[in-house]
This record gives C-alpha cells, sequence and structure tokens, in this order.
C-alpha cells in the first residue's frame, strides 16, 4: 500500500517556501495566512490521513468518499467554501502494456488548493518550476490560477500523449501498406482502445471545465476565468484530434483487411490457375492409364513421349490463353 505524504508549497509575490513530510496540522495553519499554499498529497490508500484532512478543511463528507473512490469519472461539483475537481492523469510508455491512469482530485479554496493522487509521480512539474523560478503570472495570481495551471498541465500532458501515439500510427500504417505483418491487426485494435480511453477521459472533463467557467464562483476571478475559456479550447482540440485519430485507425483497420483479402485473392488466383492447368493434364494421364487392351497408342513405340508432348502443348496454350485474357 503507497504511504500517504505530504508536502506543500507557500508562496506570494516575494516569498517562496517548499516542504516535504509535512503534516495536515501544519498545512490548516499555513492557510491562515494570506499566502497561497499548495498543498500535494500522494497515496490516498490511507483513509485515516485523508479523513483527517477532509476534516480539517472542514470537507463534505461526500467530497472526501469521492477522492477515495478512484473509480470517479472527470466531475466538478461547488460547495460554496470550495470547489472539487476530478480528473484523469494520463501516461503511456508503450502500446504493448497500454495506457495509464490516474485520478486526481483538485480542491479550490480561498487562498488554497489540494491535490490528492493516486502515487508519486505527475505532469506538474512544469508548474513547480514556474513557482520556483516566479515566472509568468502564477506568483502575482491567486490560487484559482494555480487551480487552472494545474488543469492545463494534465491537459497539456494529453497533447504529448496524441503526439506520441500518432507516430506509432504513422508507423504502423507505413506497415499496413507495405506489409502486413501478423501482429499489426493487434497493433490496430490497441490503438482503437486506446482513443476510446482518451475519449471517455476527454469528453467528461470538457463539460467539466464548461462548467467550471459558468460556475459563478467567488473563487474565480475574472481574470482567471478567461484563461479557464482558454482551457475549454484546448480540450476541444484535444477532442478533435482523438476523433481524427479514431478516423485513422478505422481506415487502417478496412485497409489492413482489404490487403489481406487481396493478399488472399492473389493466391487463390494462382492455385486455381495452377489447379485448371492439371485439369487436362490429367484427363490424359487417365485416358492413358486404362488397361484396355485394344488401345492403338499403348504399342506406339514412341506413346509415351507423344503423352508427354501434348501434355505440353496443353499446358502451354492455357497459360497462353491465361495471358491473353491478363488473368495472369
Amino acid at each position: 500500500m503507497q504511504e500517504t505524504r505530504l508536502s506543500y508549497i507557500r508562496y506570494n509575490a516575494n516569498l517562496y517556501e517548499e516542504k516535504e513530510n509535512a503534516t495536515p496540522e501544519e498545512c490548516v495553519d499555513l492557510c491562515s495566512s494570506s499566502d497561497i499554499i499548495w498543498i500535494n498529497v500522494e497515496g490516498i490508500h490511507d483513509t485515516e490521513t485523508i479523513d483527517k484532512i477532509g476534516e480539517l478543511f472542514n470537507l463534505h463528507s461526500l467530497t472526501v468518499e469521492d477522492i477515495l473512490n478512484t473509480m470517479q469519472r472527470p466531475k466538478f461539483e461547488d460547495f460554496d467554501s470550495y470547489l472539487f475537481i476530478v480528473l484523469k492523469m494520463l501516461g503511456i510508455s508503450d502500446m504493448k502494456s497500454g495506457m495509464e491512469k490516474e485520478q486526481v482530485s483538485v480542491i479550490l479554496g480561498e487562498n488554497f488548493v489540494i491535490t490528492f493522487q493516486e502515487r508519486p509521480g505527475d505532469v506538474f512539474d512544469t508548474v513547480r518550476e514556474c513557482i520556483r523560478g516566479a515566472r509568468g503570472r502564477i506568483r502575482k495570481a491567486g490560487a484559482d490560477y494555480l487551480a487552472y495551471a494545474l488543469i492545463d498541465a494534465v491537459v497539456d500532458s494529453y497533447f504529448q500523449i496524441l503526439e506520441s501515439i500518432g507516430d506509432q500510427i504513422e508507423q504502423v500504417e507505413d506497415r499496413v501498406i507495405l506489409d502486413q505483418e501478423p501482429d499489426t491487426i493487434s497493433k490496430i485494435h490497441k490503438f482503437k482502445r486506446a482513443m476510446l480511453f482518451m475519449r471517455r477521459t476527454v469528453w467528461p472533463l470538457r463539460e467539466e471545465i464548461a462548467l467550471l467557467e459558468k460556475s459563478g464562483s467567488d473563487l474565480v476571478t475574472e481574470p482567471t476565468s478567461l484563461f479557464i475559456r482558454n482551457l475549454y479550447d484546448h480540450t476541444i482540440q484535444v477532442i478533435d484530434t482523438v476523433e481524427t485519430y479514431r478516423d485513422i485507425i478505422s481506415g487502417m483497420h478496412d485497409t489492413y483487411l482489404s490487403s489481406v483479402n487481396n493478399r488472399m485473392n492473389e493466391v487463390m488466383k494462382v492455385l486455381t490457375i495452377l489447379a485448371t492447368i492439371f485439369i487436362p493434364l490429367t484427363f490424359i494421364t487417365g485416358v492413358y492409364g486404362m488397361n484396355f487392351r485394344h488401345m492403338p497408342e499403348l504399342y506406339w513405340e514412341w506413346g509415351y513421349y507423344g503423352a508427354l508432348g501434348l501434355m505440353l502443348v496443353v499446358a502451354i496454350a492455357m497459360l497462353a490463353h491465361f495471358r491473353k485474357k491478363k488473368w495472369i
């Protein structure tokens, strides 16, 4: 079981403080100041610790339940004193192992943001670097902008995943056209499952971001709403890319099946031609294989060679006829 660990980053325009292995009590005390606090919780299987965090920050019992339930679909809920956001963080190493997913829950309060992750490792390093280096507007903005930046980092990771999948699709697409390898169809099916998985992840996220933009909550300022609107456009781009890839993959599947069928047809055509050529040859050998005593050719000195010559002439004539008909 993954140990639950807390860390926080405290900052304002002129202050920066970061600590690992913090306690829930420390984090609550920091929230009494006017500084912006980002509390990151790694490992949510210790229900006692999660319940304690929920109690200290006055989180609704349903919110705590949703945090612990990692099978949640992306969702947004407004609890007046805080906003609750659930989204999926995706990862992919190769198509053999499939796509990895991790639930990330985000709590947006007046001057704090709490993120809950299933395990260590995330896509928030760019946000951390911006805070540490005082880059961009994040150190001058409020907690709502921090929440936007975290969600935006997750959406940006979708683009990276799609770019990686796109490169792999191009490689398989070339193989479908040039050489129909047996494992190609399995890779195509893995691509289809990956796109279906991303579609199920991104479509609810689009609705979630739209609700966040239109929530009218006092916790989201007007300047941040503009960025959230831009984030909504990014989710639309992800969806469009996913749908485009799904069409490409479906086309690849049809192309592969057509190529295999054409190849099979070519093989069957060759076999049919060979069988057709041997039909008259078999007839000739059958006739002269009969054991009737009064067959004039049986006593002919050159009968054997004559029969072979006749079969050769028939075979050549049939091949010439097939070539004339452009069957071969």
